[in-house]
């Protein structure tokens, strides 16, 4: 388990760096919703595709809600559960 979490949490800084820019620094604590102006609706959509085709998962709307956002250690544990599930 400790291993898909840092799976996930490499992989979650490297699409946030391509899709928001390297001009940020991503942790768990990395406000994303309201504190980046790049993280809008667009960088969402490319984020959640991204993370879907990496892991081989699907997010289903009524999952996403705006509190997954709101950091990325929030966006983290949800995709960590995600898979988790999804085995």
């Amino acid at each position: 388990m400790q291993e898909q979490q840092l799976q996930v949490s490499t992989a979650l800084q490297q699409i946030l760096s391509a899709v928001l820019g390297p001009q940020y620094s991503f942790d768990d604590q990395t406000a994303l919703l309201g504190a980046i102006p790049e993280f809008d609706s667009s960088s969402i959509m490319s984020i959640l595709t991204m993370l879907e085709d990496q892991f081989d998962v699907i997010f289903a709307d009524d999952e996403l809600s705006a509190e997954l956002f709101s950091s990325v250690g929030s966006l983290r544990r949800f995709v960590d559960e995600k898979l988790a599930h999804s085995v």
